[in-house]
């Protein structure tokens, strides 16, 4: 079954799906191996792990077109994809759909804000006119080669315009085709329930420590009536924090041995990467190889070298 159809059918199905974010090929590695059925991955990892800088329109269509390529060829899970505010108009949102396919990804999700766009969760934000916007995932709708691919409508509205005008946009989006929604930053649980309640579309709760929004369970986020969770930031947060403390524990002490507690051990991590499958496909390849040549030797058919020298 492709990616694209998982994902729909997770997004479908009556559990809340749950999307840990990813910001690199190890992270999508590990979060298959602990289980999940589908990942994420959003501009705020990937301006983190591949500039060191914010979120903040930094990094091009074609880098993260290449950046999800990375991802997905990592994993077989479906990814769900963050694709900005389409790094452009409508010409360029049909670009980006088409080279976001060509990555591998099953979902993505084009968003109002004006460009340069930045953090939901950050100040200073600002929306295009709805038409606009709606023209652009109209273009996202048409581009996709593959009719399963989830196209994803976002709307910043609610710290711009307010909750009515976050939601009116949701629902002009789904009107237009969209297969979900997502508005971002709502303050409560009662803004929470009811853009779950006015939006006839599968939802998606984002869950930001430290944001603008309730972080909420998926179970209590799935009463509310959120079909999807996403935690994009969790883990970049978390890799940050382990390594200052691993780099402050070397400065101190010149050595590692304070923080061997916290790393996964050589052997340990080989194993994790998939060395020891690696070296058993070489030795495969090279004795069929081996077994070849040899047979054909036997048989009075040698391999020759073609060609000059």
């Amino acid at each position: 079954m492709r990616a694209t159809t998982r994902l729909r059918r997770l997004i479908e199905a009556p559990e809340i799906l749950v999307l840990p974010g990813v910001h690199d090929a190890l992270g999508a590695l590990l979060a298959e191996q602990a289980g999940f059925r589908a990942l994420t991955a959003g501009g705020f990892g990937a301006s983190a792990t591949l500039l060191a800088r914010p979120d903040s329109s930094q990094l091009g269509m074609s880098e993260m077109a290449e950046y999800y390529a990375r991802l997905c060829d990592a994993t077989g899970l479906p990814m769900f994809a963050d694709a900005d505010t389409g790094f452009g108009n409508i010409t360029n949102v049909a670009r980006t759909v088409r080279s976001y396919e060509k990555a591998g990804i099953a979902g993505l999700f084009v968003e109002d804000q004006v460009f340069p766009k930045r953090c939901g969760h950050m100040e200073g934000k600002a929306v295009v006119p709805l038409p606009e916007f709606i023209a652009k995932i109209k273009a996202a709708l048409d581009a996709r080669v593959d009719a399963d691919l989830v196209v994803m409508a976002r709307t910043d509205a609610r710290v711009v315009n307010g909750l009515d005008d976050a939601i009116l946009r949701m629902q002009a989006a789904r009107a237009a085709g969209a297969d979900m929604a997502f508005v971002e930053a709502p303050a409560s649980l009662a803004e929470m329930r009811r853009i779950c309640a006015e939006i006839d579309a599968p939802c998606l709760a984002n869950n930001v420590e430290g944001g603008l929004s309730p972080v909420l369970p998926a179970a209590e986020l799935q009463a509310l009536g959120y079909a999807v969770v996403v935690f994009p930031v969790a883990a970049t947060f978390t890799v940050a924090k382990a390594l200052q403390e691993l780099y402050a524990a070397l400065k101190r002490d010149g050595t590692t041995e304070a923080a061997r507690s916290s790393m996964v051990d050589f052997a340990a991590f080989n194993e994790l990467i998939g060395l020891a499958a690696q070296r058993r496909r070489e030795t495969e390849l090279q004795d069929f190889a081996d077994r070849l040549v040899a047979d054909r030797a036997a048989a009075g058919k040698p391999i020759r070298k073609h060609g000059r020298g």
